[in-house]
């Protein structure tokens, strides 16, 4: 990979991952549309470790609340912090079934543009759906455990490339009467040990037999990723209220279109 190639590929991580429009889409249409080789997972991996780098300074203070909050709620000692702490794990176990058995089919079968269109699609109307129907009644920290059950559940279809993981996690919580800004939190949040059980061995594996130089663009791509990924949290949450769910459902539906006209 160049310089160039790797800046662009860091960049769609970091500004696709958070926002309702599929990054591992984008990671795999981009080589593919401007005629570059597949980048690689490791690649993959070392840009969604920048974005998740970026989720955790953002959130950092709730975080470490929330750290603090679990380990007291194992002695009895239950708060908002602590139910949302468990709303993060319990969230996350949907995604870790649905990975180990069907990672192999999902990477070597569904990494396609038509598949990408298709969910690009149908996950667009539904994001439309819940933006327009949603009724914004209650933040993350009042979310039922059958809600927190759902979210998860919806993470774990997002592992079909295209659908795009915040996209599906934001739709479901809004369906079930979540506002914007606190189903975009809880599903950044939930990103966290999803990103770390998903990348951690790969790079402990890819670490063993990687020249130094394979190392710094890995590096440098993730590094990228985190800064954009960090500007893009910000701006995001600042701005959702005033802009809705309609432009990242526009461009889904343009995105939809264009690839199927391409590969229909």
């Amino acid at each position: 990979m160049d310089t160039i190639q790797i800046i662009i590929l860091a960049l769609v991580q970091g500004l696709t991952e958070f926002l309702p429009i599929s990054s591992s889409a984008h990671l795999i249409l981009v080589p593919i549309l401007v005629g570059w080789q597949d980048q690689g997972l490791a690649f993959d991996v070392a840009v969604h470790v920048g974005t998740l780098t970026a989720v955790i300074i953002y959130f950092r203070k709730e975080i470490n609340k929330m750290f603090f909050a679990w380990f007291g709620s194992l002695r009895g000692k239950h708060s908002e912090d602590s139910k949302l702490a468990w709303a993060v794990l319990i969230g996350t176990i949907p995604a870790g079934i649905f990975g180990l058995i069907f990672k192999d089919y999902i990477e070597e079968s569904l990494r396609t543009p038509l598949v990408i269109a298709s969910t690009t699609l149908i996950f667009g109307f539904l994001l439309w759906y819940a933006d327009w129907s949603g009724k914004r009644q209650h933040d993350e920290h009042a979310m039922t455990w059958k809600e927190i059950l759902i979210i998860g559940c919806a993470q774990a279809i997002s592992l079909i490339p295209g659908t795009s993981r915040s996209g599906i996690t934001i739709t479901a919580g809004l369906m079930l009467g979540l506002t914007a800004p606190a189903a975009a939190r809880f599903s950044f949040l939930l990103s966290i040990p999803i990103i770390v059980l998903a990348g951690g061995l790969k790079i402990l594996d890819y670490s063993a037999v990687a020249s130094m130089g394979d190392m710094n663009d890995l590096v440098f791509g993730a590094s990228i990723s985190a800064v954009s990924a960090y500007l893009c949290i910000h701006y995001f949450l600042i701005l959702l209220e005033k802009i809705g769910m309609t432009p990242f459902v526009l461009y889904r539906l343009m995105l939809g279109i264009v690839l199927l006209s391409l590969y229909l």
